[in-house]
């Protein structure tokens, strides 16, 4: 009896074990910014993710996936003037996968609304007339008139291998706007706000590759 007690106990705690899990991920994000006046001139920026994640099995195919990464997002657009953006939040998100365990692989779907704040941006006004840009208006524009806080949802397709390799592919949007109109009405802002009022936030795919321990 003692015998299968502790037998019950050992698969049990190994069961636990492998239902919790920590990891690494990181990848690649190609983003543009909704609301452009010309979306054919709207180009996506390559950029980057890179952060740390939890997972947590429900059962019958579910699983909860925290994570908090470095995410940067941007875009390169022509309207009235060429404008470039790119911003760097540090972002918390929570997903929701479902998926068959096929023994060797899970293919899954997952929704995954996340929530950030911006640590680093950069932004490149040029105006197309003159090819020539202001450093103060660029200022102005990632100090005053950019929203540090975003707030979206993704949802995609992954698949995991062998319990500890995820690849995945995901489809996001950011809710909210990108630029402050209110920002947008102030001081040397003006000259440039038929080029920003329309737009507005980031959206784009991602693409992550993760690692379980």
């Amino acid at each position: 009896m003692k015998k299968f007690i502790a037998i019950v106990a050992f698969f049990a705690a190994v069961t636990v074990a492998n239902a919790q899990q920590f990891g690494l991920k990181g990848g690649l994000t190609l983003s543009t910014i909704n609301g452009s006046d010309t979306p054919k001139d709207n180009k996506a920026m390559v950029l980057y993710e890179a952060g740390v994640l939890y997972k947590a099995d429900l059962g019958a195919g579910f699983a909860i996936q925290p994570a908090l990464a470095y995410q940067v997002k941007g875009a390169s657009l022509n309207q009235r003037n060429k404008v470039e953006s790119k911003t760097g939040f540090v972002e918390l998100s929570v997903g929701a996968q479902w998926g068959p365990d096929l023994l060797a692989f899970r293919p899954y779907i997952f929704v995954e609304p996340y929530l950030g704040y911006a640590l680093t941006g950069k932004e490149s006004l040029s105006v197309s007339d003159s090819g020539t840009s202001s450093d103060a208006i660029n200022k102005s524009l990632q100090e005053d008139a950019k929203n540090k806080l975003e707030y979206g949802a993704g949802a995609g397709i992954g698949v995991e291998i062998a319990s500890h390799v995820q690849l995945s592919c995901q489809l996001f949007r950011n809710f909210g706007k990108l630029y402050k109109e209110s920002e947008l009405d102030n001081g040397t802002l003006r000259l440039i706000k038929p080029s920003y009022q329309n737009l507005k936030s980031y959206q784009g795919v991602k693409f992550t590759l993760a690692i379980l321990f």
